[in-house]
């Protein structure tokens, strides 16, 4: 029951970006009928564990959501959201983010990080050279990818692997990075 905003050294889109303390495990894409249901993107490593941290709030932790699912369709969960009876509620869903506190979610395992922990993390090149800031992870077919903002502005795309990713210090907010030569940041 791990988030998908987890990643192993090798784990389908971009990570949705943060709310402090929070982490993203879902956003509602749609209404699924004209009874209230709504199709719901689960980034838990299995989808259905999207409910499996009790409620969940939006990007603010304001609102409240409890969902039950009913369903899979095309990729998605088809859930009920506590409130929500027609369409046009459904509707107003579109969009919101599903997540839970950090501290709601289990320590992963070893060599495993939640995307969120990653986020923000100090970038350097093994010489301690500064680079930058991982911006985003994303879950490509290919494996995964660390998106670097460069501190001239630019990005630079690494593959998230032991031999371009030799160290993680979660605790001192760093990341080592050993980018082939023939990588240049933008």
């Amino acid at each position: 029951m791990l988030a998908q905003a987890m990643t192993e050294r090798t784990p389908s889109t971009r990570t949705p970006p943060r709310a402090a303390g929070l982490v993203c495990l879902g956003e509602i894409m749609a209404p699924h009928g004209i009874k209230g249901a709504l199709r719901v993107r689960s980034f838990t490593t299995v989808p259905a564990d999207l409910v499996a941290y009790g409620a969940l709030s939006d990007a603010s932790d304001q609102r409240r959501f409890t969902l039950t699912l009913i369903g899979e369709s095309r990729g998605a969960l088809i859930a009920r959201v506590d409130g929500v009876e027609d369409r046009n509620a459904a509707e107003a869903l579109k969009g919101v983010r599903l997540h839970v506190p950090r501290a709601a979610l289990p320590a992963p395992e070893p060599e495993s990080y939640y995307h969120a922990d990653l986020i923000g993390l100090r970038v350097v090149d093994k010489a301690g050279q500064a680079i930058g800031t991982v911006r985003a992870i994303l879950d490509l077919p290919a494996g995964a990818v660390i998106e670097i903002e460069t501190l001239t502005g630019g990005e630079l795309l690494l593959a998230f692997t032991d031999a371009t990713v030799p160290t993680i210090d979660l605790a001192a907010g760093l990341m080592v990075v050993d980018p082939p030569e023939e990588i240049e940041a933008r």
